[in-house]
């Protein structure tokens, strides 16, 4: 087990933690030692030297799992720049809105991203290059750079409009590695199988704690269970990240014993296992250890429940991971007492410099923690319902936001209502979450209209959208009820339908209207060709 120092350090001088021999990353290119990773971060980052990057700029990366995306979230901040990662299953129209949030002078991708790009996607200002265009000639040494510096630009969706950009400094990044680290007890002689994308701040971490163990990373782009099956077996992976839906899938999918027991260590967050996946995962991986985790982007990672706690506790979100303050706060400020719902306020040095030019909404969520805090500063107060046991265990209660978490993927409704609008097949229609055994919630959309342009308009939106934000069900109807103020009424809409599954069925009453429902049987689940799902 690694030692738990407090003392953070610039984020690119993880390679140094590795034996200089030994493997940090193994890919289809073959194995990188710690030492080619030093000279590889040096070589990226020399390069961008040359590129007339003003220090504190941005630079993008839309990427799969290759050499060149594992490499640059160390190599910008080695350089003075900031690292924008974006999901590479999304689409042009994301892709757009993040390089113009965000500012980036350059956009590092491959031709066939470029190729699906249209004219005005790209700002003005954004140079797009691709990972041939890049060539070392020289290496910069590890940076000694602030460790509040800004090192990091996260793209999450909020419950209100499109995603906002986190800002994480080399200290949340650093002291979030060695906190995972520490307590997953990672190895160096794990070999930790990265199936997660690296846009995604747990799967972004698992990158930096597998360095700060001085372990093996397996970068995995998977189209199918099957090939996480197999990359287990290939790589004789130790450690696998995931989210409740991926877990449904590789339960059903076929394990030789002796694959399956390679498994030591498994970790999920993204949404709550259920008693059900629990168990199921015991029975299949018995011996690997079992770590659900909670925590949202904006800062990494609250809670953890310990392996042994997972058997009698399986609804428990665990207690704090080390360098984490959590409280759970009564609505006057104060500690909610055991047993009384409060919202979970997460403060200490994990805790992220807010949204990238946004004071509004950082105003709103990132305030000064709470008097009885033993951290001070700021806190993210994340909105969520929580209960403490006597215990001291925490379970979660519920959401007070209308965030829609699908397949690990935090989605904003308002994000999906203005795609639908968009083409013009329907004038108003709001989207919600309903539960869904497999995804955790799958989108339900409820529109005005008679559902004849439904084959259109599911046509267009797998062009503008990317899988995990198709909506699975479609409800018409004649009219949307609108509250007091002429605006819609989203309250009435998701009373209406706040049951646990949406039925398939056409011509099912609800609130003494007939809404028509339909479900696409690409998105129950099935759809296994996106990463993530």
């Amino acid at each position: 087990m690694i030692e738990l120092d407090p003392t953070p350090c610039p984020i690119d001088r993880l390679p140094l933690r590795g034996a200089p021999g030994a493997v940090a990353l193994e890919d289809r290119a073959g194995m990188l030692s710690y030492s080619g990773l030093e000279a590889a971060v040096g070589g990226l980052a020399h390069w961008l030297a040359g590129q007339g990057i003003a220090p504190g700029e941005r630079v993008a990366s839309w990427l799969p799992k290759t050499r060149t995306a594992c490499i640059l979230p160390l190599a910008a901040p080695r350089g003075g720049l900031v690292h924008v990662p974006i999901n590479p299953v999304l689409k042009r129209a994301q892709v757009a809105h993040i390089l113009a949030d965000s500012g980036a002078t350059l956009l590092v991708t491959q031709a066939s991203r470029i190729d699906s790009l249209e004219p005005g996607d790209v700002p003005a200002g954004c140079r797009v290059v691709t990972e041939e265009d890049i060539v070392p000639v020289g290496v910069v040494p590890p940076s000694s750079a602030d460790p509040d510096a800004l090192a990091a630009i996260l793209y999450t969706s909020g419950s209100t409009g499109r995603p906002k950009g986190v800002m994480l400094s080399h200290a949340n990044l650093w002291l979030g590695a060695i906190s995972v680290a520490h307590y997953l007890e990672i190895e160096s002689e794990d070999r930790v199988l990265g199936v997660l994308p690296l846009s995604f701040d747990y799967g972004q971490n698992q990158l930096f704690s597998t360095w700060a163990a001085g372990a093996r990373l397996i970068p995995l782009d998977y189209l199918t269970a099957r090939d996480v099956v197999k990359a287990v077996e290939r790589f004789g992976a130790t450690t696998l990240a995931g989210v409740p839906p991926l877990w449904v899938q590789l339960l059903e999918a076929e394990w030789a014993a002796e694959t399956a027991a390679r498994l030591r260590r498994l970790t999920n967050s993204g949404g709550a296992l259920t008693p059900r996946l629990v168990r199921g995962l015991r029975e299949r991986f018995p011996r690997a250890d079992l770590y659900p985790m909670y925590g949202l982007t904006e800062a990494f990672r609250s809670t953890y429940l310990a392996p042994e706690l997972v058997d009698a506790n399986p609804d428990s979100m665990g207690r704090a991971i080390p360098f984490a303050e959590v409280m759970v706060v009564a609505p006057d400020g104060t500690r909610a007492p055991v047993g009384q719902p409060g919202e979970l306020v997460h403060a200490g040095p994990l805790v992220a410099q807010g949204y990238w030019r946004d004071a509004e909404r950082t105003a709103q969520r990132f305030r000064p923690a709470p008097i009885f805090a033993t951290s001070g500063g700021m806190a993210v107060w994340s909105g969520d319902t929580v209960v403490e046991g006597a215990d001291g265990l925490l379970r979660f209660v519920g959401r007070d936001d209308e965030m829609i978490k699908s397949a690990g993927n935090r989605i904003s409704p308002t994000e999906v209502e203005e795609a639908v609008l968009r083409g013009g097949e329907v004038s108003e229609a709001a989207a919600f979450g309903v539960k869904d055994e497999r995804l955790g919630q799958a989108i339900l959309l409820v529109a005005r209209g008679d559902g004849s342009l439904e084959d259109a308009l599911r046509a267009r939106l797998r062009r503008d959208l990317p899988s995990f934000m198709q909506p699975a069900h479609y409800v018409w109807r004649e009219a949307l009820p609108r509250n007091a103020n002429g605006k819609l009424d989203r309250a009435a809409l998701k009373a209406d339908f706040s049951f646990p599954a949406i039925p398939a069925e056409a011509g099912i009453q609800h609130g003494g209207a007939t809404p028509f429902v339909t479900l696409d049987p690409r998105l129950r689940g099935d759809d296994e060709g996106e990463e993530g799902e």
